[in-house]
């Protein structure tokens, strides 16, 4: 496969572009380009030229050479010079380091949201997560019920990093949450464990509603350690 030369992404610096042109077109390009993993229209670990991608997801250089060097610095991507730009690969290692950040950050936020969180936002998660429960138990994980346990995991892990009030956090999380939905790609999502998650999460939310903040950090490095272990197919 034909390679085209791309030291210019890292080497040089692009034209300064306006206020509200270059925001504008870097992070459609950016976002089109995380879209491409996600739904595999960039396959995983693939090496691809500057033009392959070009004409791939109907980007223009400019914003693409600055998306590029964006992920670059998040490490989605490594920019070889006159070769390839090279995705990375959801592996093992990238699994464990992901859920290892993860925890790292969550089990902080576990103890706010514990101690400080507000108890509305806590007894609101409780009563959705526990409905879905009750639902799965009649019924099969449906479209609307995968919908369901999606949202809840946006709404529960996001009370706990907002919980932390940290905008650095806030931002580094975002970032992490694409290596995540990247790690994540070939898990198939059954009833029993869409039952076990929700399970886990409750027992996270259950202690913070009873201001109990060793419980809640020790129930969310379980819920981390389970939610690996599904992933690498050992539960």
């Amino acid at each position: 496969m034909a390679r085209t030369k791309i030291s210019t992404i890292s080497a040089n610096r692009p034209p300064k572009l306006t206020e509200d042109s270059e925001p504008r077109l870097s992070e459609r390009a950016y976002r089109a380009i995380l879209q491409g993993l996600f739904d595999r229209t960039i396959p995983v670990g693939a090496e691809l030229s500057q033009n392959e991608l070009m004409t791939l997801l109907g980007l223009t250089i400019q914003p693409l050479r600055e998306a590029l060097r964006t992920m670059e610095t998040e490490g989605l991507v490594t920019i070889h010079a006159r070769s390839c730009i090279r995705f990375v690969k959801a592996d093992l290692e990238l699994s464990r380091s992901t859920y290892h950040f993860r925890s790292l950050i969550e089990r902080a936020g576990a103890r706010a949201l514990a101690n400080t969180g507000n108890a509305e936002e806590v007894a609101g998660l409780i009563a959705d997560h526990r409905d879905l429960v009750a639902a799965l138990q009649q019924g099969d994980l449906g479209v609307a019920e995968q919908a369901r346990l999606n949202d809840l995991e946006e709404r529960l892990h996001g009370a706990l990093i907002a919980a932390l009030r940290n905008p650095l956090i806030e931002t580094t999380a975002r970032r992490l949450k694409n290596y995540v939905t990247l790690v994540r790609l070939d898990r198939l999502v059954t009833k029993p464990l869409a039952l076990r998650t929700l399970r886990e999460h409750l027992d996270i939310l259950e202690a913070c509603a009873d201001r109990e903040a060793d419980a809640a950090e020790a129930a969310l490095s379980i819920h981390f350690q389970q939610a690996l272990q599904r992933i690498l197919g050992m539960a």
